[in-house]
Protein backbone atom coordinates (compact mmCIF):
# COMPACT_ATOMS: atom_id res chain seq x y z
CA UNK A 1 0.00 0.00 0.00
CA UNK A 2 2.84 2.38 0.85
CA UNK A 3 4.43 1.67 -2.53
CA UNK A 4 1.18 2.49 -4.31
CA UNK A 5 0.83 5.74 -2.37
CA UNK A 6 4.42 6.68 -3.16
CA UNK A 7 3.90 5.90 -6.85
CA UNK A 8 0.73 8.00 -7.01
CA UNK A 9 2.47 10.86 -5.25
CA UNK A 10 5.36 10.68 -7.72
CA UNK A 11 2.94 10.67 -10.63
CA UNK A 12 0.76 13.43 -9.20
CA UNK A 13 -2.27 11.15 -9.15
CA UNK A 14 -4.51 12.61 -6.47
CA UNK A 15 -7.76 10.71 -5.96
CA UNK A 16 -10.00 13.20 -4.19
CA UNK A 17 -13.40 14.85 -4.43
CA UNK A 18 -11.72 18.24 -4.87
CA UNK A 19 -9.50 17.13 -7.72
CA UNK A 20 -12.28 15.41 -9.64
CA UNK A 21 -15.47 17.12 -8.45
CA UNK A 22 -14.21 20.70 -8.35
CA UNK A 23 -11.01 21.11 -10.36
CA UNK A 24 -11.87 18.76 -13.23
CA UNK A 25 -15.55 19.74 -13.33
CA UNK A 26 -14.72 23.44 -13.36
CA UNK A 27 -12.16 22.96 -16.11
CA UNK A 28 -14.67 20.98 -18.15
CA UNK A 29 -17.02 23.97 -18.03
CA UNK A 30 -14.23 26.18 -19.36
CA UNK A 31 -13.62 23.75 -22.20
CA UNK A 32 -17.32 23.85 -23.02
CA UNK A 33 -17.32 27.63 -22.88
CA UNK A 34 -14.41 27.87 -25.31
CA UNK A 35 -16.02 25.54 -27.85
CA UNK A 36 -19.74 24.82 -27.68
CA UNK A 37 -20.89 28.01 -25.96
CA UNK A 38 -18.86 30.57 -27.88
CA UNK A 39 -19.48 28.60 -31.06
CA UNK A 40 -23.23 28.69 -30.48
CA UNK A 41 -23.15 32.45 -29.92
CA UNK A 42 -21.11 33.11 -33.08
CA UNK A 43 -23.23 30.74 -35.17
CA UNK A 44 -26.47 32.33 -33.95
CA UNK A 45 -25.17 35.81 -34.70
CA UNK A 46 -24.19 34.65 -38.16
CA UNK A 47 -27.61 33.14 -38.76
CA UNK A 48 -29.45 36.25 -37.59
CA UNK A 49 -27.20 38.67 -39.48
CA UNK A 50 -26.95 36.53 -42.60
CA UNK A 51 -23.17 36.16 -42.33
CA UNK A 52 -22.27 32.64 -43.48
CA UNK A 53 -18.65 33.10 -42.39
CA UNK A 54 -19.79 33.40 -38.76
CA UNK A 55 -22.03 30.37 -39.16
CA UNK A 56 -19.04 28.33 -40.37
CA UNK A 57 -16.81 29.54 -37.53
CA UNK A 58 -19.43 28.71 -34.94
CA UNK A 59 -20.06 25.28 -36.43
CA UNK A 60 -16.37 24.38 -36.29
CA UNK A 61 -16.07 25.59 -32.69
CA UNK A 62 -19.11 23.58 -31.61
CA UNK A 63 -17.77 20.45 -33.31
CA UNK A 64 -14.68 20.27 -31.05
CA UNK A 65 -16.48 20.49 -27.71
CA UNK A 66 -15.50 16.92 -26.79
CA UNK A 67 -11.75 17.41 -27.29
CA UNK A 68 -11.92 20.85 -25.65
CA UNK A 69 -13.55 19.41 -22.53
CA UNK A 70 -11.13 16.51 -22.27
CA UNK A 71 -8.04 18.66 -22.73
CA UNK A 72 -9.35 21.14 -20.15
CA UNK A 73 -9.87 18.27 -17.70
CA UNK A 74 -6.36 17.01 -18.39
CA UNK A 75 -4.99 20.48 -17.74
CA UNK A 76 -6.80 20.59 -14.38
CA UNK A 77 -5.32 17.18 -13.51
CA UNK A 78 -1.87 18.53 -14.37
CA UNK A 79 -1.20 15.96 -17.08
CA UNK A 80 2.16 15.89 -18.85
CA UNK A 81 2.04 17.12 -22.48
CA UNK A 82 1.88 13.68 -24.16
CA UNK A 83 -1.12 12.71 -22.04
CA UNK A 84 -2.78 16.10 -22.42
CA UNK A 85 -2.65 16.09 -26.20
CA UNK A 86 -3.80 12.47 -26.41
CA UNK A 87 -6.97 13.38 -24.54
CA UNK A 88 -8.28 15.13 -27.67
CA UNK A 89 -9.14 11.77 -29.22
CA UNK A 90 -10.58 10.52 -25.94
CA UNK A 91 -12.83 13.56 -25.60
CA UNK A 92 -14.07 13.28 -29.16
CA UNK A 93 -14.95 9.59 -28.70
CA UNK A 94 -16.60 10.01 -25.29
CA UNK A 95 -18.69 12.98 -26.40
CA UNK A 96 -19.79 11.26 -29.59
CA UNK A 97 -20.63 7.96 -27.91
CA UNK A 98 -22.34 9.67 -24.96
CA UNK A 99 -24.94 11.43 -27.09
CA UNK A 100 -27.02 13.93 -25.14
CA UNK A 101 -25.11 12.98 -21.98
CA UNK A 102 -21.75 13.46 -23.67
CA UNK A 103 -20.33 15.98 -21.17
CA UNK A 104 -20.76 13.57 -18.24
CA UNK A 105 -19.20 10.76 -20.27
CA UNK A 106 -16.27 13.01 -21.15
CA UNK A 107 -15.79 13.97 -17.50
CA UNK A 108 -15.63 10.40 -16.24
CA UNK A 109 -13.70 8.86 -19.12
CA UNK A 110 -11.18 11.69 -19.51
CA UNK A 111 -10.33 11.46 -15.80
CA UNK A 112 -9.70 7.71 -16.02
CA UNK A 113 -7.70 7.95 -19.26
CA UNK A 114 -5.68 10.87 -17.94
CA UNK A 115 -4.70 9.08 -14.73
CA UNK A 116 -3.66 5.94 -16.61
CA UNK A 117 -1.68 8.08 -19.02
CA UNK A 118 0.06 9.84 -16.16
CA UNK A 119 0.87 6.49 -14.58
CA UNK A 120 2.84 5.25 -17.62
CA UNK A 121 4.26 8.61 -18.67
CA UNK A 122 8.08 8.51 -18.94
CA UNK A 123 8.23 5.02 -17.46
CA UNK A 124 9.64 3.46 -20.64
CA UNK A 125 12.27 4.28 -23.25
CA UNK A 126 9.57 4.43 -25.91
CA UNK A 127 7.41 6.98 -24.10
CA UNK A 128 6.55 8.62 -27.41
CA UNK A 129 4.56 5.50 -28.31
CA UNK A 130 3.48 4.11 -24.96
CA UNK A 131 1.96 7.18 -23.31
CA UNK A 132 -0.38 8.29 -26.12
CA UNK A 133 -1.25 4.67 -26.94
CA UNK A 134 -2.26 3.85 -23.36
CA UNK A 135 -4.20 7.10 -22.94
CA UNK A 136 -6.08 6.79 -26.22
CA UNK A 137 -6.73 3.03 -26.13
CA UNK A 138 -8.08 3.10 -22.57
CA UNK A 139 -10.08 6.27 -23.18
CA UNK A 140 -11.65 5.25 -26.48
CA UNK A 141 -12.31 1.69 -25.25
CA UNK A 142 -14.14 3.11 -22.23
CA UNK A 143 -16.02 5.48 -24.52
CA UNK A 144 -17.27 2.58 -26.60
CA UNK A 145 -18.13 0.56 -23.50
CA UNK A 146 -19.62 2.95 -20.95
CA UNK A 147 -20.30 6.30 -22.66
CA UNK A 148 -23.67 5.23 -24.18
CA UNK A 149 -25.18 4.09 -20.83
CA UNK A 150 -23.71 7.13 -19.05
CA UNK A 151 -25.27 9.35 -21.69
CA UNK A 152 -28.60 7.57 -21.39
CA UNK A 153 -28.69 7.97 -17.61
CA UNK A 154 -27.68 11.65 -17.70
CA UNK A 155 -30.17 12.39 -20.45
CA UNK A 156 -32.95 10.53 -18.64
CA UNK A 157 -32.29 12.43 -15.41
CA UNK A 158 -32.36 15.71 -17.28
CA UNK A 159 -35.65 14.75 -18.93
CA UNK A 160 -37.10 13.86 -15.52
CA UNK A 161 -36.19 17.32 -14.20
CA UNK A 162 -37.60 18.94 -17.34
CA UNK A 163 -40.89 17.04 -17.17
CA UNK A 164 -41.21 17.56 -13.42
CA UNK A 165 -40.79 21.30 -13.94
CA UNK A 166 -43.52 21.28 -16.57
CA UNK A 167 -45.86 19.36 -14.25
CA UNK A 168 -44.99 21.30 -11.07
CA UNK A 169 -43.61 24.63 -12.30
CA UNK A 170 -44.01 26.36 -8.93
CA UNK A 171 -42.26 23.89 -6.66
CA UNK A 172 -39.69 22.78 -9.22
CA UNK A 173 -39.10 26.41 -10.11
CA UNK A 174 -38.09 26.98 -6.49
CA UNK A 175 -36.01 23.81 -6.23
CA UNK A 176 -34.07 24.23 -9.47
CA UNK A 177 -33.50 27.95 -8.98
CA UNK A 178 -32.24 27.57 -5.42
CA UNK A 179 -30.06 24.51 -5.99
CA UNK A 180 -28.41 25.69 -9.21
CA UNK A 181 -27.92 29.15 -7.73
CA UNK A 182 -26.20 27.66 -4.70
CA UNK A 183 -24.03 25.53 -6.99
CA UNK A 184 -22.99 28.66 -8.88
CA UNK A 185 -21.67 30.35 -5.73
CA UNK A 186 -20.03 27.21 -4.35
CA UNK A 187 -16.55 26.34 -5.69
CA UNK A 188 -18.05 23.89 -8.18
CA UNK A 189 -19.34 24.46 -11.69
CA UNK A 190 -23.05 25.06 -12.04
CA UNK A 191 -22.48 25.47 -15.79
CA UNK A 192 -20.96 22.00 -16.05
CA UNK A 193 -23.76 20.50 -13.95
CA UNK A 194 -26.41 22.02 -16.21
CA UNK A 195 -24.55 20.81 -19.27
CA UNK A 196 -24.20 17.29 -17.87
CA UNK A 197 -27.95 17.19 -17.15
CA UNK A 198 -28.87 18.84 -20.44
CA UNK A 199 -30.93 21.39 -18.53
CA UNK A 200 -33.09 23.38 -20.96
CA UNK A 201 -36.69 24.55 -21.22
CA UNK A 202 -38.52 25.75 -18.13
CA UNK A 203 -35.97 24.05 -15.88
CA UNK A 204 -33.22 25.91 -17.71
CA UNK A 205 -35.10 29.17 -17.21
CA UNK A 206 -35.39 28.48 -13.47
CA UNK A 207 -31.67 27.72 -13.33
CA UNK A 208 -30.88 31.03 -15.04
CA UNK A 209 -33.10 32.80 -12.50
CA UNK A 210 -31.29 31.21 -9.56
CA UNK A 211 -27.84 32.04 -10.89
CA UNK A 212 -28.81 35.65 -11.58
CA UNK A 213 -30.26 36.01 -8.08
CA UNK A 214 -26.89 35.04 -6.65
CA UNK A 215 -24.68 37.12 -8.94
CA UNK A 216 -26.73 40.29 -9.24
CA UNK A 217 -27.89 39.95 -5.64
CA UNK A 218 -24.42 39.83 -4.12
CA UNK A 219 -23.17 42.52 -6.51
CA UNK A 220 -25.88 45.00 -5.55
CA UNK A 221 -26.21 44.33 -1.83
CA UNK A 222 -22.42 44.50 -1.32
CA UNK A 223 -22.06 47.71 -3.34
CA UNK A 224 -21.38 49.76 -0.19
CA UNK A 225 -18.34 47.63 0.60
CA UNK A 226 -17.05 46.84 -2.90
CA UNK A 227 -18.24 49.73 -5.05
CA UNK A 228 -18.08 49.53 -8.86
CA UNK A 229 -15.29 47.01 -9.04
CA UNK A 230 -17.27 44.57 -6.93
CA UNK A 231 -20.43 45.26 -8.90
CA UNK A 232 -18.74 44.27 -12.15
CA UNK A 233 -16.64 41.38 -10.80
CA UNK A 234 -19.64 39.74 -9.14
CA UNK A 235 -22.40 40.84 -11.49
CA UNK A 236 -20.61 39.92 -14.70
CA UNK A 237 -18.03 37.57 -13.23
CA UNK A 238 -19.05 35.25 -10.42
CA UNK A 239 -20.62 35.32 -6.97
CA UNK A 240 -18.08 32.65 -6.03
CA UNK A 241 -15.90 35.58 -4.94
CA UNK A 242 -18.08 35.75 -1.81
CA UNK A 243 -17.34 32.15 -0.79
CA UNK A 244 -14.70 33.18 1.74
CA UNK A 245 -17.10 35.62 3.37
CA UNK A 246 -19.88 33.00 3.36
CA UNK A 247 -17.62 30.64 5.29
CA UNK A 248 -17.06 33.37 7.88
CA UNK A 249 -20.74 34.32 8.07
CA UNK A 250 -23.17 32.00 6.24
CA UNK A 251 -26.06 34.35 6.98
CA UNK A 252 -24.97 36.70 4.18
CA UNK A 253 -26.20 33.95 1.85
CA UNK A 254 -29.81 34.21 3.08
CA UNK A 255 -30.86 37.07 0.81
CA UNK A 256 -29.67 35.59 -2.53
CA UNK A 257 -31.09 32.16 -1.68
CA UNK A 258 -34.49 33.58 -0.69
CA UNK A 259 -34.45 35.81 -3.77
CA UNK A 260 -33.81 32.79 -6.00
CA UNK A 261 -36.72 30.98 -4.33
CA UNK A 262 -38.91 33.92 -5.38
CA UNK A 263 -37.63 34.55 -8.91
CA UNK A 264 -37.54 30.85 -9.85
CA UNK A 265 -41.31 30.25 -9.76
CA UNK A 266 -41.98 33.70 -11.22
CA UNK A 267 -39.83 32.63 -14.18
CA UNK A 268 -41.61 29.29 -14.59
CA UNK A 269 -45.19 30.25 -13.71
CA UNK A 270 -45.59 33.88 -14.75
CA UNK A 271 -43.25 34.47 -17.67
CA UNK A 272 -42.80 30.84 -18.78
CA UNK A 273 -39.13 31.69 -19.27
CA UNK A 274 -37.35 28.93 -21.15
CA UNK A 275 -33.62 28.60 -21.76
CA UNK A 276 -33.36 26.54 -24.95
CA UNK A 277 -29.84 27.47 -25.95
CA UNK A 278 -26.83 25.29 -25.11
CA UNK A 279 -27.49 23.69 -21.68
CA UNK A 280 -24.28 25.21 -20.27
CA UNK A 281 -25.97 28.63 -20.46
CA UNK A 282 -28.48 27.56 -17.82
CA UNK A 283 -25.75 27.60 -15.20
CA UNK A 284 -23.97 30.79 -16.29
CA UNK A 285 -26.29 33.46 -14.88
CA UNK A 286 -25.07 36.93 -15.80
CA UNK A 287 -21.46 35.79 -16.27
CA UNK A 288 -20.58 37.57 -19.48
CA UNK A 289 -24.36 37.77 -19.98
CA UNK A 290 -24.17 34.14 -21.13
CA UNK A 291 -27.43 33.14 -19.44
CA UNK A 292 -29.30 35.88 -21.25
CA UNK A 293 -27.55 35.14 -24.55
CA UNK A 294 -28.57 31.50 -24.08
CA UNK A 295 -32.21 32.49 -23.66
CA UNK A 296 -32.02 34.62 -26.79
CA UNK A 297 -30.30 31.94 -28.89
CA UNK A 298 -32.92 29.49 -27.62
CA UNK A 299 -35.65 31.79 -28.88
CA UNK A 300 -34.27 32.14 -32.40
CA UNK A 301 -32.25 28.93 -32.85
CA UNK A 302 -32.87 26.25 -30.17
CA UNK A 303 -30.08 23.79 -29.40
CA UNK A 304 -30.32 20.18 -30.55
CA UNK A 305 -31.02 19.03 -26.99
CA UNK A 306 -33.86 21.52 -26.60
CA UNK A 307 -35.35 20.57 -29.97
CA UNK A 308 -35.30 16.92 -28.89
CA UNK A 309 -37.51 17.95 -25.96
CA UNK A 310 -39.97 19.74 -28.21
CA UNK A 311 -38.57 23.27 -28.35
CA UNK A 312 -39.13 25.37 -31.47
CA UNK A 313 -37.87 28.74 -32.61
CA UNK A 314 -40.07 31.69 -31.67
CA UNK A 315 -40.25 35.42 -32.27
CA UNK A 316 -39.90 36.89 -28.76
CA UNK A 317 -42.59 39.33 -27.71
CA UNK A 318 -42.28 42.36 -25.48
CA UNK A 319 -43.58 40.20 -22.63
CA UNK A 320 -40.74 37.73 -23.17
CA UNK A 321 -38.13 40.50 -23.05
CA UNK A 322 -39.78 42.03 -19.98
CA UNK A 323 -39.62 38.67 -18.21
CA UNK A 324 -35.96 38.24 -19.08
CA UNK A 325 -35.04 41.69 -17.77
CA UNK A 326 -37.08 41.36 -14.58
CA UNK A 327 -35.93 37.84 -13.72
CA UNK A 328 -32.26 38.36 -14.52
CA UNK A 329 -31.61 41.91 -13.38
CA UNK A 330 -34.41 43.98 -11.85
CA UNK A 331 -35.91 41.60 -9.31
CA UNK A 332 -32.58 40.31 -7.90
CA UNK A 333 -31.33 43.91 -7.63
CA UNK A 334 -34.43 44.84 -5.61
CA UNK A 335 -35.16 41.70 -3.61
CA UNK A 336 -31.66 40.95 -2.30
CA UNK A 337 -30.99 44.36 -0.69
CA UNK A 338 -34.51 44.40 0.82
CA UNK A 339 -34.15 40.90 2.28
CA UNK A 340 -30.63 41.69 3.44
CA UNK A 341 -31.94 44.81 5.20
CA UNK A 342 -34.06 42.60 7.44
CA UNK A 343 -31.03 40.37 8.05
CA UNK A 344 -29.12 43.47 9.14
CA UNK A 345 -31.91 44.50 11.49
CA UNK A 346 -31.77 41.04 13.06
CA UNK A 347 -28.04 41.51 13.60
CA UNK A 348 -27.17 38.62 11.30
CA UNK A 349 -25.27 40.75 8.76
CA UNK A 350 -23.00 43.68 9.53
CA UNK A 351 -20.98 46.22 7.56
CA UNK A 352 -17.89 44.64 6.11
CA UNK A 353 -19.26 41.08 6.05
CA UNK A 354 -19.28 41.09 2.24
CA UNK A 355 -16.05 43.00 1.61
CA UNK A 356 -13.98 41.28 -1.10
CA UNK A 357 -10.29 40.81 -0.45
CA UNK A 358 -8.04 42.57 -2.88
Amino acid sequence: MNKIKAFCARKNIVISAKRYGIDALGAMAQGLFCSLLIGTIIKTLGSQLGIQYFVDIGTYAMAVSGPAMAIAIGYALQCPPMVLFSLAAVGWAANAEGGAGGPLAVLIIAIVAAEFGKAVSKETKVDLLVTPAVTIIIGVALAKLIAPPIGTVASAFGIIIDNATKLQPFWMGIAVSVLVGIALTLPISSAAICSVLGLTGLAGGAAVAGCCAQMVGFAVMSFKENRWGGLVSQGLGTSMLQMGNIVKNPKIWIAPIVASAITGPIATCVFKLEMNGAPINSGMGTCGLCGQIGVWTGWVDPSAGAIAKGATAISPTGFDWLGLLLICFVLPAILCPVINMFCRKMGWVKDGDMTLNG
